[in-house]
């Protein structure tokens, strides 16, 4: 059994802990949130104990691994606190403010086996494996170019004031929307090194950008565009999708289906040349407790797999989602 604490329980907190309490392998074994609201309704239904301070619940509970969603200005702090526990840890996305802080937890955890996971849930989609897959298979050939999108409507109107409207609390459509996509575009295709123009666009936030645009180059040298707007009510939640175009094919992907173009004579079992349509049912793998989608669970799942096989996590840990940290940092300095 292990034993997990959860600090901040508001949305994403929140559905964590349901995800948690689900797993027949997970003890929640304390709770951290400001809010006396949340937690003395969670005291008053939960098997659990619940805190105001984060340092006393691990002092009083030690736990195995602990679950950090809190706004993103205060997770180097605490990730820095559980790495000195020798915590296992999973954060939200993104990891951090900025690369200076990525670079200082990933030299904090040099040395110690700790299953570290940020929580970017793209990678958990039966879609967008099947993307990974296709590309790692080589079907399409040579990358030629991308395009990267996000769409929703977070922000729709004036004052709609929370730490997601805050620059200083790690608010913006760039952290908290584009970071998405980026992560994906590092997985899928190769990091983010090159920003040749970016805009950071204000539509209705007073602080931070509602629309985020740029033109990038990865490391492999292979150029593509990013185009993300989280004030667009056309959209009824957020929609996530990437077009990439090969020597050998094209692929369109998004949350729900992937449509792949083959031209070549050496083909992927179960496909055919020309257009392939893959539908995100057939490719997401079962998971026994759904919340708002099976990549959540499955990502918790994996963590938890990950701690009680002691064995270390490939998929979002710090590393690569420092590498999305630095791609974020290189298109807000292009900004114009």
């Amino acid at each position: 059994m292990v034993k997990v604490a959860i600090i901040g329980v508001g949305k994403m907190g929140i559905s964590h802990l349901a995800i948690l309490g689900a797993n027949p392998n997970v003890q929640v074994v304390g709770v951290c949130d400001t809010s006396k609201f949340v937690t003395d309704a969670l005291s008053k239904y939960g098997k659990f104990d619940c805190y105001s301070n984060y340092q006393e619940m691990l002092d009083k509970t030690q736990p195995d691994a602990v679950v950090i969603a809190v706004p993103t200005k205060f997770h180097t702090g605490i990730v820095k606190d559980c790495i000195i526990r020798n915590l296992h840890i999973f954060v939200e996305k993104p990891f951090s403010m900025n690369p200076f802080e990525s670079s200082e937890l990933l030299n904090l955890l040099k040395g110690k086996n700790l299953v570290n996971q940020v929580g970017y849930h793209n990678k958990f989609i039966g879609t967008f494996a099947e993307v990974k897959k296709i590309i790692e298979g080589g079907y399409i050939g040579n990358i030629t170019h991308f395009h990267g999108q996000s769409y929703g409507p977070v922000i729709i109107r004036v004052k709609q004031d929370s730490w997601r409207t805050q620059a200083n609390e790690g608010g913006g459509c760039l952290m908290d929307y584009a970071s998405h996509i980026i992560d994906l575009i590092n997985y899928l295709i190769s990091p983010i090194d090159n920003v040749f123009s970016s805009e950071l666009k204000k539509i209705y936030s007073k602080e931070v950008d509602d629309a985020v645009y740029a033109m990038v180059s990865t490391e492999a040298g292979i150029n593509g565009m990013i185009s993300v707007n989280w004030s667009d009510e056309t959209y009824r939640k957020m929609s996530t999708a990437i077009t990439i175009v090969g020597e050998k094919g094209k692929i369109i992907s998004d949350a729900n289906e992937c449509k792949i173009y083959l031209k070549d004579e050496i083909l992927p079992k179960g496909y055919n040349r020309g257009w392939n349509i893959k539908y995100v049912t057939d490719l997401n793998p079962a998971v026994n407790y759904y919340l708002r989608g099976e990549e959540y669970t499955a990502q918790l799942d994996y963590f938890i797999s990950c701690i009680k096989n002691n064995q270390l996590n490939e998929i979002n840990n710090f590393n690569s989602a420092s590498q999305t940290d630095n791609a974020i940092d290189l298109i807000r300095k292009k900004s114009i």
